[in-house]
């Protein structure tokens, strides 16, 4: 991984408050913009089909065999699995497995909790240590100076917050069905609205290839 730092380097720049913000080289191979939407959206277009066909659990097996699918074709198309599709499949093999082998539907809704926690504290625990892991979750989509991925970096983990606690408010008060339209397509819209108002914040702070770091 590389890093943007200061010009004195990584030392200096922690000292001096600067964020240091993590990004996967460019010269890795991505995949095409379709087949990643397509490999992002299918694991949730099988799990929305199987609960309002069928049931949760139905739609948990679904889920884990896209999952399985999304990340294989992601391996075999560019030789690597992204931290964010490898960390999202494995808490899917597990709490979904759970969900099925002890046919108890806690596990595939807290599921949704523990990620979005562990995206924010990842995320706000770093920040905290005068880091960025944004570049993870984004992959080189774009290049912004250190004040830029400070501030982006504070909203998305406190927008992850905020989407765990309305995960436990959804799945505790209300049914399954609704549950499940508050994951599909609530949980994607929302995420899609919040993206989109952080525009104006990534054009602000853009670094132009070629420019440096002021």
């Amino acid at each position: 991984m590389t890093d943007e730092v200061s010009p004195s380097g990584p030392a200096a720049g922690a000292s001096a408050g600067v964020v240091i913000a993590p990004q996967p080289p460019s010269a890795e191979k991505k995949l095409p913009a379709g087949l990643k939407l397509t490999v992002d959206l299918a694991p949730l277009a099988a799990f929305f089909i199987g609960l309002n066909v069928f049931d949760i659990f139905v739609a948990t097996g679904a889920l884990i065999v896209a999952t399985l699918l999304s990340v294989a074709i992601t391996y075999w198309q560019i030789r690597r699995v992204p931290v964010m599709l490898l960390i999202t499949a494995g808490f899917v093999l597990v709490f979904g497995g759970l969900t099925l082998y002890l046919h108890n539907e806690d596990y595939v809704k807290l599921k949704v909790t523990i990620i979005y926690l562990l995206f924010a504290g990842a995320l706000l625990g770093g920040l905290f240590f005068g880091k960025s892991f944004l570049g993870y979750f984004f992959e080189e989509a774009f290049k912004l100076d250190a004040e830029g991925w400070r501030i982006l970096t504070l909203r998305w983990g406190l927008f992850f917050l905020a989407m765990a606690g309305a995960n436990e408010v959804v799945r505790n008060l209300f049914d399954t069905h609704t549950w499940g339209l508050f994951k599909v397509p609530g949980t994607p819209i929302l995420t899609f609205v919040f993206a989109m108002t952080q525009v104006p914040l990534i054009s602000k702070h853009t670094i132009e290839d070629g420019a440096k770091e002021g």
